[in-house]
């Protein structure tokens, strides 16, 4: 397919590197240009400008927030006034609930199609083609999106026909994540201050009960205290909390551990920790229980 990628972020540089593998014509665009030289040696092409990324069949984004989303698509010379008629969006943008279903209903008075297509994973999934996504959309749109979306991918899963439940998914798993973090990060203060060594009981918990990936990844960075270079930012973590607080309280769901959350990223940010890799929530009950780091 000819596809326009427009983010090459650390995320979107895997990405789009596995839709040049898998045989794709990539036009990329990224408002740094320097981001886009390592995919430019593997065939891809380079956009001037949004409307150059929009000429294909379809275009892919892979933004940071709210903000960079609605000005590429919906900015004068944006995806919505440059995308073909019957051309497909695809969002992979950790976005709000509310801009979702805005940039839904944006698209299809354009006459073109719009899927929410978030991921979960990170940075090194990304590259290696492994992450997994979720689809909100119709479903002749997720189907024409399929080749695409497998290129970097190990599993899609279909929620709904409306892009918005997809974002909402999204959020919600980010916030499952957190709250792992800090779960973890609590757990290893208090074995740390009786003595315990870390690494040892990371590797108890992940063999033993708490198998999955979340707990294997966060569970080893906060061991190692290993939170640079960040694979996922601090500052975008806290945005998600607060995306998720921002759906919960529209729908009137209670949240109390977010709400949490949001203050444990407020406090990284105090002490300087917007650079770091959102895990560092973690290490702030070792810090509360007066472990000094070594």
């Amino acid at each position: 397919m000819n596809v326009g990628f427009i983010g090459i972020g650390r995320m979107g540089a895997g990405m789009a590197a596995n839709l040049l593998k898998a045989g794709h014509r990539v036009t990329v665009y990224n408002r740094t240009p320097g981001k886009t030289r390592s995919l430019i040696t593997q065939g891809a092409y380079v956009a001037r400008n949004i409307g150059e990324a929009c000429q294909g069949d379809a275009v892919h984004t892979m933004l940071a927030d709210d903000e960079a989303v609605e000005s590429i698509a919906l900015g004068s010379g944006g995806i919505v006034a440059s995308l073909a008629a019957g051309a497909i969006h695809i969002s992979s943008s950790t976005i709000s609930v509310a801009l979702s279903h805005h940039l839904a209903n944006a698209h299809a008075d354009a006459g073109q199609q719009f899927i929410a297509a978030p991921v979960f994973g990170r940075p090194d999934a990304a590259a290696a083609g492994t992450l997994f996504v979720v689809t909100g959309g119709r479903t002749m749109a997720v189907e024409k999106a399929r080749p695409l979306l497998e290129a970097f991918s190990q599993q899609i899963f279909p929620i709904s026909d409306l892009p918005e439940a997809a974002s909402l998914v999204k959020l919600s798993g980010n916030f499952l994540i957190a709250s792992a973090i800090e779960s973890l990060g609590e757990a290893l203060a208090l074995i740390a201050k009786a003595g315990v060594d870390r690494h040892q009981y990371i590797d108890l918990l992940t063999s033993t009960l708490f198998s999955a990936s979340v707990y294997k990844t966060y569970g080893n960075l906060l061991a190692d205290r290993k939170f640079e270079p960040a694979g996922f930012a601090a500052p975008l973590g806290h945005k998600d909390i607060h995306l998720a607080l921002a759906a919960a309280e529209q729908l009137r769901v209670p949240l109390p551990l977010a709400s949490l959350l949001r203050d444990r990223f407020l406090t990284l940010f105090a002490h300087g920790g917007e650079r770091l890799d959102w895990s560092a929530i973690g290490e702030l009950a070792t810090l509360d229980a007066g472990i000094t780091a070594t």
